[in-house]
């Protein structure tokens, strides 16, 4: 559809000084935007048929000047993002012309690259493996994310939420993915990429993407059958071992062990930071550990 730019005498609005401010008015797609000019008028030197001031209007020429000059420069900005078929809303398209409060202007690419790179120097590999993941969906949904935050409103959310339905996305896939997102959303308000209260999740609620699953604990007695398993070569015996040291650790994962060291041992408790969130762990160290450690 169009895109139309107005000037427009918001009248509805009376300042102190009895003058009503000037606002530039964006539509697109039946939404609205609109931007202070940063002057106001009396209604009575405005032209409400024409949006343009009366001849008997007081510094008439210099609104003019300022009025034409932001035209321009919103017809320009138009032009080249249909030019370069970027899609935009009446939103975006104030947020590139005038910024707002925007101080840094990040696009959604820059934000996931700097977020992703920075998981990697903190070496937590895992996690940043699911936010690539999650990276690379967008662009398949989207084609490319050199678009600004801003961009992302509910109604955007919604079509990437039924694009991965239609592709047999679970409940909880979808939810990791909005998360994931959210995630990223709220960086870019830190990072002043984008003004908070565009944020669309006020609205869109990511809750409700998430279903129960089974229970999938082991019970006491499977863990025991485990525990007291026969092996019958080195390898089976390892992977045993490392199964009940974990048991006997308070759930402590694979890669965190695999990180321990003898300076991880304080007064018989267990100290570590978790690799995935660097959390600082502190355990008492049990008996039954302790012999897994020195029986390796």
């Amino acid at each position: 559809m169009s895109t139309t730019v107005n000037v427009v005498c918001y009248k509805s609005k009376v300042l102190s000084n009895s003058e009503s401010p000037l606002m530039l008015r964006v539509t697109k797609d039946r939404k609205r935007k609109y931007v202070s000019l940063g002057i106001s008028v009396n209604p009575e030197h405005w032209d409400f048929s024409k949006n343009q001031p009366k001849a008997d209007c007081p510094n008439r020429e210099y609104i003019e000047l300022l009025i034409a000059e932001k035209l321009k420069v919103y017809t320009s900005t138009i032009i080249e993002l249909k030019a370069t078929n970027q899609d935009f809303t009446s939103t975006s398209l104030v947020d590139k012309v005038d910024g707002g409060n925007i101080l840094v202007k990040k696009t959604v690419n820059d934000i996931f690259i700097e977020y992703i790179q920075r998981l990697e120097s903190e070496k937590r590999r895992g996690y940043m493996q699911s936010v690539r993941y999650v990276y690379n969906s967008l662009i398949n949904f989207n084609k490319h994310l050199n678009i600004p935050f801003a961009e992302i409103d509910v109604a955007w959310l919604k079509r990437y939420e039924s694009w991965l339905r239609s592709r047999g996305c679970s409940q909880n896939t979808i939810g990791i993915h909005f998360r994931t997102l959210r995630v990223l959303y709220n960086l870019a308000i830190e990072e002043k990429a984008v003004r908070e209260e565009l944020y669309p999740f006020k609205s869109f609620k990511v809750s409700k993407l998430h279903e129960e699953t089974a229970h999938r604990a082991l019970s006491k007695e499977h863990v025991e059958q485990i525990l007291s398993f026969k092996a019958t070569d080195e390898y089976m015996r390892f992977a045993i071992d490392i199964f009940a040291f974990t048991y006997y650790s308070g759930g402590i994962n694979l890669t965190d062990i695999a990180n321990l060291t003898a300076e991880n041992i304080i007064a018989d408790k267990l100290i570590y930071k978790r690799q995935k969130t660097g959390k600082l762990i502190k355990i008492p160290l049990q008996k039954k550990a302790k012999d897994k450690i020195q029986q390796s």
